[in-house]
């Protein structure tokens, strides 16, 4: 059964290829019978308005750019309202019995559980249904938070897997790609958590050591490459940002916080090995991005490469030269590499030409 991505991937191919037709047929190179013509926009018309009524699907360049502008505020309309949920319960709940708080707290997802599915049933476009989910997610969140709470449990790192594992079931279910990032964030925090207790730590100190998120952020990055999304093609890209995302950050922080390593070696070292991997992972993921046709890898390793790049160069001109003459020279060294990812540019173009 085709999903809502798959038809916006075929409109998107349809909209492509009758610009492109109609650029041939204005160039004289290919002209085709009025009956194959007929034939050809008959065909794509009627799969461009099943799938308008199916899914709303967009048919034009503009109707995309609304749809995203959509998408933008469908999001910043759910962050709202789960802030105004939680400033709520933080408003009213010394006004409220024990019994009752309980009451708000079991009722919260379970109402708005069922009020998705009746919005995702009632508008294709999954706006609604996706606001209303999320207020679900933060009121999940809060529910456990809230009855630990009023119950004096000691927290735990298992709140965090209870909270991906719901994100991802909304996700899954509705198709959602900042519920998955939601849920993904969530189980990245908590296998990074576990693999620090298991060296003794005490859970809430996970911060202190950033390299266990590097194996964790890793395996997410590398979950398409197990397990082939079919029916959520959008999937796989937010697993791959979420991921190497969370590698790049712990390594960015590695290379410049030696003495956060569980490696009791010299701080510089370990600082200078983690820098050598920033270099090198961000030119591999770059590379791996252009080989696989991945724009969010190639993109994400093109922006930690350049982050790596001007870290060092702090830590090399800033106390040496003075400022003036170290921009100077960084808006240079910036020329120079966008003069190598032309060139890089230009001959994958000859490539795939």
């Amino acid at each position: 059964m085709m999903r809502k991505e798959q038809a916006e991937k075929r409109a998107d191919r349809i909209r492509a290829f009758r610009e492109e037709l109609e650029t041939l047929e204005s160039e004289g190179v290919l002209q085709l019978s009025p009956e194959q013509k007929q034939g050809v926009d008959s065909h794509q018309n009627s799969l461009l308005e099943s799938f308008n009524r199916s899914f709303d699907v967009d048919t034009t360049q503009s109707l995309k750019n609304l749809s995203m502008g959509m998408r933008i505020v469908t999001a910043f309309g759910g962050l709202a309202l789960c802030a105004s949920i939680y400033f709520m319960f933080v408003q009213i709940w010394g006004y409220l019995a024990t019994s009752a708080q309980v009451s708000i707290l079991v009722a919260g997802p379970i109402v708005l559980l069922p009020l998705a599915v009746f919005a995702e049933k009632k508008e294709s476009t999954l706006y609604y249904a996706s606001m209303i989910s999320l207020a679900a997610i933060a009121c999940f969140i809060i529910n456990l938070a809230l009855l630990g709470r009023i119950f004096n449990l000691p927290p735990t790192p298992n709140a965090f897997l209870v909270w991906g594992a719901f994100s991802l079931i909304l996700a899954y279910r509705f198709g959602l790609r900042l519920q998955l990032a939601v849920g993904l964030l969530c189980l990245l925090f908590y296998f990074s958590v576990k693999m620090g207790t298991w060296s003794g730590a005490y859970w809430l100190s996970f911060g202190e050591r950033p390299e266990k998120f590097i194996p964790v952020g890793l395996a997410i990055a590398l979950v398409p490459r197990v397990c082939l999304h079919t029916t959520h093609i959008a999937f796989p890209s937010i697993y791959r940002a979420v991921g190497l995302i969370a590698v790049f950050i712990a390594v960015l922080i590695m290379s410049n916080w030696g003495s956060a390593s569980y490696f009791s070696l010299d701080r510089d070292w370990i600082e200078g090995f983690y820098q050598f991997i920033g270099f090198t992972g961000s030119a591999l993921t770059i590379w791996w991005g252009i080989r696989c046709q991945f724009k969010g890898v190639t993109n994400i390793g093109a922006t930690f490469f350049t982050i790596f790049l001007y870290t060092k160069f702090f830590d090399w001109w800033w106390e040496a030269m003075p400022k003036s003459l170290f921009f100077l020279l960084i808006s240079l060294i910036s020329l120079g590499l966008l003069s190598v990812f032309k060139r890089m540019r230009s001959h994958l173009k000859e490539v795939t030409v």
